[in-house]
């Protein structure tokens, strides 16, 4: 699951980043529209699915904890790990839900086209910030994880 998420996460602003350079050059901009509002559903739903992914495996290990009486620590590490991610990914998907929105303002020429590319261009940085933010919470949740797994066992 956590590779999918990644893998997502990667595809959706690897489209953002490719409707940018489409936008920049003007090449194509039906191509640039389409594939602009497809990565912006693609990267909401990815960060979304992060977000969930990583509450449900903050209970799973909160339920392991009290159940197998281990440290709480463990259950407040998953917590730490996954807490910056919730701030960083609210923020990528408010820039890439406002540069997608204003880019239809753009389109009927009630929005000028570079408040449309500083929000896109923040859109794509806030998102590499969130993936960063995402993957080191899925590697640090999962190595609890696997702790939680190996002390139970152990028992």
């Amino acid at each position: 699951m956590t590779a999918a998420l990644i893998t997502a996460t990667f595809v959706g602003i690897a489209g953002l980043g490719y409707s940018a350079v489409l936008g920049f050059t003007a090449a194509d901009l039906f191509l640039h529209t389409s594939l602009g509002i497809f990565a912006t559903l693609v990267t909401l739903l990815a960060h979304s699915m992060t977000m969930f992914y990583l509450i449900g495996k903050g209970r799973a290990v909160r339920e392991a904890v009290t159940e197998g009486e281990l440290s709480p620590e463990l259950y407040a590490a998953v917590a730490r790990a996954r807490r910056p991610v919730f701030s960083m990914a609210v923020i990528a998907m408010a820039l890439t839900m406002a540069a997608a929105i204003l880019g239809g303002g753009v389109d009927t020429r009630t929005v000028p086209a570079a408040v449309h590319s500083v929000l896109a261009l923040a859109a794509i940085a806030a998102n590499i910030a969130a993936l960063r933010t995402e993957v080191i919470a899925m590697v640090s949740s999962t190595n609890v994880v696997a702790e939680v797994d190996r002390l139970l066992r152990v028992r």
